[in-house]
């Protein structure tokens, strides 16, 4: 079975940083690009931060500059460094997973809860 687990996620003040992990099985990790998705109530589940492959990175413009995407492929591991966050930062973080080039092989994480509040 393919699975997907966050981790990281907690209560922290404006300004201050935080590292999501997400833990992969199931899958050959190194053919799949990954991503971070994040969904905040009343809002529409959005593209935080993706990395191919190959290691390429992009970035909603939104976070640009304050979050930083990875992965180690031989930990089957994917992370998300958030600093400088904002209020408007609260939301379940959701790590992603699509084969390279069968995107129909795409699989999601349940999610962990990043709350930014003084």
């Amino acid at each position: 079975q393919v699975q997907l687990v966050e981790s990281g996620g907690g209560l922290v003040q404006p300004g201050g940083s935080l590292r999501l992990s997400c833990a992969v099985a199931g899958i050959r990790f190194s053919l799949h690009d990954m991503g971070w998705y994040r969904q905040a109530p009343g809002k529409q589940r959005e593209l935080v931060a993706r990395i191919s492959s190959g290691g390429d990175a992009n970035y909603t413009d939104s976070v640009k500059g304050r979050f930083t995407i990875s992965r180690d492929n031989a930990k089957k591991m994917e992370y998300l460094h958030l600093t400088s966050l904002k209020p408007e930062d609260t939301a379940v973080y959701y790590c992603n997973a699509v084969h390279s080039w069968i995107p129909s092989l795409n699989y999601w994480g349940q999610g962990t809860q990043v709350t930014v509040s003084s």
